[in-house]
């Protein structure tokens, strides 16, 4: 091996550990914060138009002990489109959804799935609705 040879491929082994430096730094973490804060999400289907399914994220809201794990949840959508997130309790609470008027019981141990298009910008809570506890809130940005 040539004294050009190895020079040249200690430089490929050099970019090529510079290049997986920049992909590791870079994957770490979201500095959006207006999506979900400190919220889980949960991989879910979602139709593409009767062409097959995708997959997308979907904030996950955990209720404990009458209160959001994590603190109070934001979910940020543009106004017109689907607000998706899903509510998981440690008990049978109704979970209200202000602004849209939807409200649904989830049980002990359960899950339950919200998703409804938005059609007026503005911050709508939602909320444990026999204790007035705000888990979370749709900010529907223009």
């Amino acid at each position: 091996m040539t004294r050009n040879t190895r020079i040249a491929l200690l430089a490929a082994a050099a970019l090529v550990a510079v290049v997986a430096l920049v992909i590791i730094g870079t994957s770490g973490g979201d500095d959006n914060k207006d999506s979900t804060t400190a919220a889980q999400t949960a991989t879910a289907p979602a139709t593409t138009g009767g062409t097959g399914t995708t997959k997308t994220a979907v904030p996950v809201v955990t209720v404990k002990n009458g209160k959001p794990v994590g603190g109070v949840q934001t979910i940020a959508v543009k106004n017109g489109d689907q607000v998706r997130f899903v509510v998981k309790s440690d008990a049978d609470h109704e979970i209200h959804l202000h602004g849209f008027d939807v409200a649904k019981d989830v049980k002990a141990g359960g899950q339950v799935a919200y998703d409804v298009k938005s059609t007026a910008p503005g911050i709508y809570e939602f909320e444990i609705e026999e204790t007035g506890t705000k888990i979370g809130q749709v900010k529907v940005e223009p």
